[in-house]
């Protein structure tokens, strides 16, 4: 089970990076973990309404979670203007 949360972790961390790099912005670690995690729910919820599903492990998961992370700046950004 811990190790279950540190996968996740690693992961949305992983994804939030990702994301801040195609996005070009600046943020820091706890940052980028929250991104990945919020995108990868998002986006995976969004996979699956449009019919597309993949493992969290694999690189489709990890690319429908950098995406749902690059989605979750796009809104941070509208909403901050």
């Amino acid at each position: 089970m811990i190790w279950n949360i540190i996968i996740w972790l690693a992961l949305g961390a992983l994804a939030g990076w990702i994301a801040s790099k195609i996005m070009g912005t600046k943020s820091g670690l706890l940052r980028n973990i929250i991104l990945g995690i919020v995108g990868s729910i998002l986006g995976g919820f969004i996979a699956g309404l449009i019919g597309i599903s993949a493992k969290t492990t694999s690189i489709g998961g990890i690319l429908i979670a950098v995406a749902g992370a690059c989605l979750v700046i796009i809104i941070a950004r509208r909403i901050a203007k």
